[in-house]
């Protein structure tokens, strides 16, 4: 079906896909050949990997196309559009990478014709006058013009209008102050120019739900099937009993795809929910002359938008003010280029990342007006992406429907061969099939059944719900996680969580709080005691400090007019120097008013500094740098006195150094702040050449050393400690100084004493960067703590750490720290101070920044690999117990004791409603008591293959033995009523089975513990489906025997069956005092294999 959507704003028109499923039905195809190359670099990445094997993906995130094709093809799949529907559809995705690259043609387009415009003309000149806007309704431009002049990039239009001074006037928006905070006015702006918003499609309602999961190919065949049976069992027997057998069979088959669309709904609604949040960007404007945090769908045409390195551009726009403003368009161009920002150059696309500098903007276009809503509106989001265990369990999924579909060919080759040969007896002991005797109908009928029982052990053996099993644990996690204040972009990140060994962790607002103040400021070689009074120093000080604070910062202050408290916005490193400079008495409006702004160089995190030059009243150009003090006090040769004089930094260094040595080891974050004049022939004349000015940074004069204190978390000691008995090392990284870092370690608890601090378990950047490859990866696992880092020797340290096997989770803030993000297994943002370039390019967002968060994600990502092992176990135990009843008793007997409408009762219990209970178990503390879970660990560990062969064999043991002599064990021989006698004990068997199943479920709980019970009460889901499937059964056995071909039991067999499904319990305590080998069983069986392998693939 192709929808064709029409966007007013551009008149164009986008088809959008929503074509069928990828895959249809049955799907087993071979493994595919691999290509060498691809080969090699799995085996480079995880030397343990299988080549051979598609469903051996250690690692989802960045997988090429070819590998997570290829398992999908390997899959055994009875319901493809179930099956696949949370993984990667890769055919959409395709189309929509072709859908993006034809829009990005547009602004191609339009970037060319404004370039060569540029080169063509030394200044900007309109030939053809513009026409005049057109009244907007309550302002003076229409929403044409706007997005007409911001889409074509039409410069010479901006400047008929009066630049962008101008068209604020006609958009009714102080530049300065930005747009008036009354809703009226905000809704005026929504109705003229429209919302931030664009249309989304649609969620899957339930009934599309419901007609996916009846699209399961057993199931389709089951309901012909007992179409088939009611047309005969009608035929000859009447409508009033010949309706049960085919009746029973379709209730049977709806009851499993309402269950199953209703699971599948509920998970659907989960996602959508989390995908609005991750949708929901926050960002700071100007409204009514302070900054205020919206959300970006809040955005209105007009608003102010301070813009700094490391944000998205949320709407389009025109530059108001940029110092070295650089923006990243590869979102929209496609092009990897950095563009710069200014008045020749300024319009600002939607979408894109500021990739330095800062500025501020005036929004002139939102929503479905701009590039970038189009874009999102013309393609449709795909949320899906497989896990490694996802994968993985395809993986057991197919081998155990293979087995399953050879055992039910085999029971339907045994049964009919059976048949038809005459060996088989109804219950009152006559022989079914007479050749010559039996009427055509008779025997297609009995065929049919037959053929059902075949169909129904298939529903049983493909445990499809076993992937799927996975998402719903995920889901439930991911939900739970955002009450735990963890944001989860990336579902594998969910589980790869739980296999980490190393996390290496920011310090500013992860382990500390993020609340700084100045506590201590060196201002000469005074120290000043309050660090903001005055009084103790020159008027000259004060005003070239405040001048310093106010011009040299990203931050801004707040002052309201009717004498209320100043607000203060930035860093927290910003909002505490602000703070300090205005107890010191500094006006920050008039000083910046008094001085203009020349040339920034915005704060590098490589350089550990930044620097602002200013023109003053008097004509005099300041230069003035703030940053890392040991790093500013470098470049010093003179300092100012508490006096306001001059003083040569030469016999006094070594105090400066020191006092920054003993503020650092007190946990204190040291800034210096220093300045120095610049001659008047060295400023640049004009603004290109101001553009390119490199700012001197040599011969300065030191103001001040402040100390910054921020304290740590409360309770990130205990968060490390835990970590640490869970046998994951955290590992500090930060851009501060390397005593400041080893003071914060050793509160925090990362460093256990002051003996353990020697080189290299704490080590400079510097010093790790200059090491040779192969000593860097011996080197990294010692490292403790790494101070003055750079964002590259943070990505330096995850990749020496993950060649040498490490499992790393990376905690990141900064636009630099996107790469190391992006390379670690788990790349963790911070969602308070975290850019939105970090925040695209990590898997988790710590909505806190809190360390604490990062270890509740740990705990999590364990459980979500706990829980599917537990439903593994569940599983597997029905599945080996109901294919070998059926089985021995068909091949014995020529009859089964579990029928169709039986089967698909157990089936309902074990998949959907299994998972449900089992895989939304909440995590415990014993999870974090022992090592993280191994790339490589088998899916079916000793201990669950002891537990579950414990319960199948003994389920197998008792029902057979009631099967070939039930009838002796529970009087029933003389029974005058063979038939009933065989029904009572059949139903015996059957209700003894799922009692079995509900009271093993309580076993796969705590597949370790002798206490199974632990917690239960607790969990109110799983209490809610036990009982729920309990009542079921109750009324199954009691009511609807004509449906299930069973009777009513008295309460002595219900006493029986309790009594058989209790033993279970005793059972699973004495298994679990069993020791098991620690060497995996399935090594024992792949290690021949692969040296098999390995010769015939040389």
């Amino acid at each position: 079906m192709i929808l064709a959507a029409k966007f007013s704003a551009s008149s164009v028109f986008i088809p959008c896909s929503c074509g069928p499923p990828l895959y249809k039905g049955i799907v087993l195809l071979c493994s595919a050949g691999v290509p060498s190359p691809l080969r090699q670099y799995f085996c480079h990445l995880d030397p343990d990997a299988d080549p051979s094997d598609p469903f051996d993906i250690a690692q989802t995130k960045n997988a090429p196309p070819e590998t997570l094709k290829r398992w999908r093809q390997a899959a055994l799949v009875l319901n493809a559009s179930r099956r696949f529907r949370y993984t990667l559809d890769l055919k959409k995705e395709e189309e929509n990478e072709q859908r993006k690259r034809m829009i990005r043609a547009h602004a191609q387009v339009i970037r060319a014709a404004l370039l060569f415009k540029l080169a063509g003309e030394n200044q900007i000149v309109s030939d053809t006058p513009v026409a005049l806007p057109v009244d907007g309704g309550d302002y003076a431009i229409g929403l044409e013009q706007l997005a007409s002049m911001t889409r074509d990039h039409k410069l010479s239009v901006l400047e008929q209008y009066g630049g962008v001074k101008g068209l604020s006037g006609l958009l009714r928006t102080n530049l300065e102050k930005g747009t008036n905070e009354d809703e009226a006015d905000l809704l005026n702006r929504r109705n003229a120019f429209g919302s931030n918003t664009y249309p989304r499609k649609k969620g899957r309602g339930f009934w599309m739900f419901l007609w996916e999961a009846w699209q399961d190919l057993t199931l389709i065949i089951l309901i012909i099937a007992a179409a088939v049976s009611l047309g005969l069992g009608i035929k000859t027997e009447g409508l009033k009993e010949g309706w049960y057998d085919g009746g029973s069979i379709f209730f049977a088959v709806f009851l499993v795809i309402l269950v199953t669309a209703t699971s599948d709904y509920r998970q659907s609604l989960q996602f959508q929910n989390l995908n609005e949040e991750k949708r929901n960007i926050q960002l700071e404007i100007i409204r009514g002359g302070r900054t205020v945090k919206v959300s970006i769908y809040d955005l209105v045409v007009g608003d102010v938008v301070p813009l700094k390195i490391g944000d998205q551009v949320p709407a389009d726009g025109v530059l108001i003010t940029g110092h070295s403003l650089a923006i990243d368009e590869s979102s929209m161009t496609g092009e990897s280029k950095i563009v710069h920002k200014n008045q020749k150059e300024p319009f600002l696309m939607s979408g894109c990342k500021v990739a330095d500098g800062f500025g501020s903007m005036l929004v002139t276009g939102v929503g479905i007006n701009t590039e970038w809503g189009l874009l999102m509106a013309s393609i449709s989001e795909d949320t899906g992406e497989e896990t490694p265990l996802q994968v993985r369990l395809n993986g057991v999924a197919t081998f155990i429907g293979i087995v399953g579909l050879s055992v039910a060919v085999s029971v339907l080759a045994v049964l009919l061969a059976r048949y038809f040969t005459g060996n088989t007896e109804n219950p009152d002991g006559t022989t079914q099939f007479i050749k010559g005797r039996t009427s055509f109908d008779d025997a297609f009928n009995d065929v049919v059944k037959i053929f059902t029982i075949a169909v129904t052990i298939v529903v049983v053996a493909v445990p499809e719900g076993l992937p799927l099993a996975v998402t719903l644990t995920l889901a439930y996690s991911m939900r739970k996680m955002m009450a735990d204040k963890a944001l989860v972009r990336r579902l594998s990140a969910c589980e790869t969580m739980g296999s980490a060994t190393t996390i290496c962790s920011d310090k500013t607002g992860t382990l500390t709080l993020n609340e700084m103040t100045v506590v201590e400021a060196i201002v000469g070689k005074k120290k000043i005691n309050p660090p903001a009074d005055s009084s103790q120093l020159h008027p000259s000080v004060v005003s070239l400090l405040s001048e310093g604070v106010a011009q040299n910062s990203t931050g801004n202050v707040f002052v309201p007019e009717d004498g209320g408290k100043v607000e203060i916005s930035g860093s927290p490193t910003e909002k505490a120097i602000l703070s300090w400079a205005i107890k010191l008495g500094m006006e920050f409006d008039a000083i910046r008013s008094e001085s203009t702004i020349l040339h920034v160089f915005p704060f590098n995190s490589e350089k550990k500094r930044g620097g602002v030059a200013v023109r003053r009243s008097d004509s005099e150009v300041h230069i003035h740098w703030k940053g890392a003090a040991e790093i500013v006090l470098a470049a010093c040769s003179r300092y100012l006195d508490s006096n306001g004089c001059l003083q040569s930094m030469d016999e006094d260094k070594e105090f400066f150094e020191a006092a920054i040595d003993k503020m650092a080891a007190s946990s204190l974050r040291c800034v210096a702040l220093a300045y120095r004049l610049c001659e008047q022939e060295k400023v640049p004349s004009d603004e290109e050449s101001c553009n390119d000015w490199v700012l001197p940074e040599d011969n300065l004069v030191l103001l001040a050393i402040v100390g910054i204190k921020d304290p740590c978390r409360l309770g990130v000691k205990d968060a490390v400690k835990i970590c640490m008995d869970a046998g994951v090392k955290v590992r500090m990284v930060t851009g501060d100084n390397i005593q400041t870092a080893k003071a914060i370690a050793l509160e925090c608890g990362i460093l256990s004493s002051a003996q353990d601090v020697t080189e290299p378990t704490i080590i400079e950047g510097r010093v790790f960067r200059a090491l040779p490859e192969k000593e860097r990866e011996q080197i990294a696992k010692k490292i403790t703590v790494m101070g003055r880092s750079s964002p590259n020797d943070k990505l330096l340290l995850v990749q020496a750490l993950r060649k040498g096997g490490d499992v790393v989770a990376v905690t990141g803030d900064g636009t630099n720290d996107a790469p190391a993000l992006h390379e670690a297994d788990i790349g963790l943002s911070m969602g308070i101070q975290g850019t939105e370039v970090a925040k695209e390019s990590s898997d988790i967002i710590i909505l806190d920044d809190n360390f604490a968060s990062v270890v509740k994600v740990v705990r999590w990502g364990r459980s979500v690999y706990a829980n599917i092992q537990k439903f593994i176990q569940f599983q597997l135990t029905v599945n080996v117990a109901a294919l070998v009843i059926n089985v021995v008793a068909a091949i014995s007997s020529g009859d089964v004791p579990l029928n169709s409408v039986q089967l698909l009762w157990v089936n309902l219990i074990m998949d959907t409603l299994g998972a449900l209970a089992l895989a939304t178990e909440p995590p415990t503390d014993n999870l974090m008591h022992r090592s993280p879970v191994g790339r490589r660990e088998p899916l079916i560990t000793n201990i669950m293959w002891r537990n579950l062969l414990i319960q199948a064999l003994y389920q197998v043991t008792v029902l057979l033995v009631l099967n070939f002599s039930g009838l002796t064990i529970l009087g029933l021989e003389d029974d005058g009523d063979r038939e009933h006698a065989y029904k009572v004990k059949n139903s015996l068997i059957f209700n003894a089975f799922v009692l079995c199943q509900i009271f093993n479920e309580f076993n796969a709980r705590k597949p370790e513990e002798i206490n199974c019970f632990k917690g239960v009460t607790k969990n109110y889901l799983f209490m809610g489906i036990v009982g729920f499937t309990l009542i079921l059964q109750i009324i199954i056995i009691e009511f609807l025997g004509k449906f299930t071909s069973t009777v009513r039991l008295d309460w002595q067999l219900w006493l029986v069956s309790i009594g058989i499904g209790i033993i279970s319990w005793p059972l699973a305590i004495v298994g679990k005092l069993i020791p098991v080998p620690k060497t995996p069983l399935s090594a024992f069986f792949i290690k021949p294999f692969r040296q098999c392998r390995r010769p015939r693939d040389a």
